[in-house]
């Protein structure tokens, strides 16, 4: 009796130990891409001019009841968003085409805290992808993977600064939820082919 007692306390030892151990591994694979994944992650600062008859449109803009006549008719919004260097020697930095459509003026803050101007070399609306490219030295990028080697329940990172620039590299975990979504945004704009995650990622 004695030893099937022990018996069953070692192999209960032994399964903890070995869960223990693969949540160890599971947790410093983590940490590890993080590590490999922020310096190459940017923050996006963008600034865009509005005019007021954007906002207002059918509003009686003449009436210097609504509008006195010194108001300004314009201003500039400043928004923020995320990228990733996917080629350091060139500067090409991947976004969201919507992060910098109809921007006036984009600058690049890397994790060094550099802020670098950039410029658009091009985008494609349809899958909502921009590239970017700054000059600087001493960069770090990131190879792009296959997502055709992607399945249901893969495991992902999020890595971005959301809402705020203090709060650059952010990351959060989740799976592959789905793949090939299409449409699922009610926009002008019919975006194609996304890859559906529940890891935590906010607008931008």
């Amino acid at each position: 009796m004695r030893k099937i007692v022990f018996g069953i306390i070692f192999f209960i030892t032994a399964l903890i130990f070995a869960q223990n151990s693969v949540l160890k591994q599971f947790s410093q694979a983590f940490a590890d891409v993080a590590e490999k994944a922020n310096p190459a992650v940017v923050t996006i600062i963008t600034e865009t001019e509005y005019k007021m008859e954007d906002f207002h449109q059918g509003l009686p803009f003449d009436n210097p009841f609504f509008f006195p006549r010194n108001s300004p008719r314009k201003y500039r919004g400043r928004a923020l968003g995320s990228g990733v260097i996917v080629e350091a020697e060139k500067g090409y930095i991947l976004t969201n085409n919507h992060v910098v459509d109809k921007a006036d003026e984009i600058k690049i803050k890397l994790m060094d805290k550099r802020v670098i101007s950039a410029t658009v070399v091009g985008t494609d609306p349809k899958s909502d992808l921009a590239v970017l490219q700054i000059e600087a030295d001493n960069l770090s990028e990131l190879e792009l993977g296959n997502s055709d080697k992607l399945r249901v329940g893969d495991w992902v990172l999020a890595v971005g600064s959301p809402f705020s620039a203090n709060l650059s590299h952010t990351v959060t975990a989740g799976i592959v939820s789905a793949l090939g979504r299409s449409n699922v945004i009610s926009s002008r704009d019919h975006y194609e082919d996304f890859i559906q995650t529940d890891a935590a990622i906010n607008p931008g």
